[in-house]
């Protein structure tokens, strides 16, 4: 693997896009799981972008004003000290978008109660993230494909969707790609992102069997 694919794929698989990602295959790919299926697709491409404005576009403008106001060094953060304000940051915005969709907008919690559900165990995911940071530099980018995944194949076993396969089958590709591209531009060590695979894995996974 290239330094160029490297980058290409730890930008691509950000942290933050991992929400957008997951809702998107199961907005489109396997509707009926979160009751949506009668939604029209410009409806749910909807909900999409408010879920991409909250779990990406604020937390990234948050992430910004610290870089540009000197609180981080590089938007890479690539250190302990420079990532735990934005991880705690981060994870005080996701809180927010899950109470949102949990209590403030009563047709989606009514309909699709579970969005709510994988929102928290994200969110949960980011405040585990920011605590562990505090000492140890696990990979956030595991974390969050992990998560993904664990949801995703989660959901295909305990709802028996085989649509979910072939997505299934990429993701778990795709984690492999990204673990080997932290690894290649040392950003993680081996652990780390064992650490970081086996978080994610195990908190969407849990929310999948036992809340949703």
């Amino acid at each position: 693997m290239t330094t160029t694919l490297a980058r290409f794929l730890s930008v691509a698989f950000h942290p933050l896009l991992m929400p957008t990602l997951l809702f998107g295959v199961l907005l489109f790919q396997v509707p009926s799981v979160l009751g949506m299926d009668a939604f029209t697709p410009t409806l749910r491409l909807s909900l999409l972008v408010l879920i991409f404005v909250g779990t990406f576009g604020v937390p990234s403008l948050l992430i910004y004003y610290l870089f540009r106001s000197g609180y981080i060094r590089t938007l890479h953060m690539t250190t302990l000290e420079e990532r735990r304000l934005p991880y705690f940051l981060t994870a005080l915005v996701y809180t927010a978008v899950t109470f949102l969709f949990a209590f403030r907008m009563q047709l989606i919690s009514t309909i699709a109660p579970e969005i709510a559900v994988l929102l928290g165990s994200i969110t949960i995911s980011i405040l585990l993230v920011a605590l562990i940071s505090l000492y140890w530099q696990i990979s956030a980018h595991s974390v969050g494909i992990g998560g993904v995944l664990g949801a995703i194949g989660g959901i295909m076993l305990k709802f028996g969707q085989t649509d979910l396969f072939f997505p299934l089958l990429v993701l778990v590709l795709l984690t492999g790609f990204v673990g080997s591209a932290r690894l290649k531009l040392n950003a993680h060590t081996p652990a780390q992102i064992g650490a970081g695979l086996l978080l994610g894995l195990t908190i969407s996974v849990v929310a999948v069997f036992w809340l949703v």
